[in-house]
This record gives C-alpha cells, sequence and structure tokens, in this order.
C-alpha cells in the first residue's frame, strides 16, 4: 500500500523534507509506519513516547490501521510562543 507521511516541526528537520510516499504492508498501523522511518532516521527515536499522529487529517492513536493511499502525519511536541 501506498501511503503519504507528512512530517513537521524538529521531524521535518531531521528527514530534510516533509512529506515522503512510502509503502506499508497491508493491515499496517501508524506505529509500524513510524517504526519503519525510525529505522531510516535513527534520531527519531528519541520521539518515539511523545510523537503524536493524525490519519487524514484527524488525530489517531499510533494504534490506527492505515489504508492504502492514507495521509499519516506525525507531530513532535511543540513549545513555543514569547512572553
Amino acid at each position: 500500500m501506498l501511503i503519504t507521511i507528512h512530517l513537521f516541526a524538529r521531524l521535518r528537520e531531521i528527514a530534510g523534507a516533509s512529506v515522503f510516499q512510502r509503502n506499508v504492508p497491508e493491515g499496517a498501523t501508524a506505529r509500524a509506519v513510524w517504526d519503519q522511518l525510525a529505522m531510516e532516521f535513527p534520531a527519531f527515536t528519541d520521539y518515539a513516547k511523545v510523537v503524536s499522529c493524525a490519519v487524514n487529517e484527524e488525530y489517531a492513536r499510533l494504534t490506527a490501521t492505515v489504508k492504502d493511499g492514507d495521509e499519516v502525519a506525525f507531530l513532535p511536541p511543540v513549545s513555543g510562543g514569547s512572553d
């Protein structure tokens, strides 16, 4: 199955791009997609316990199953704003 992956903030910086397409096996979860990316970009492992994800523009758990053509986004925690 072909899915589109969107990365934001620090994850985008680590990967060097904000959008990727990857093939994943049928029945893959968002966690499996994350794990595949972490193998490709080992620095992602620092964010494994704090990353949020969305599937097709809706927040989802990492246990959510993805389907062919889905868009999966990974968002690290962010801080910011000014005092």
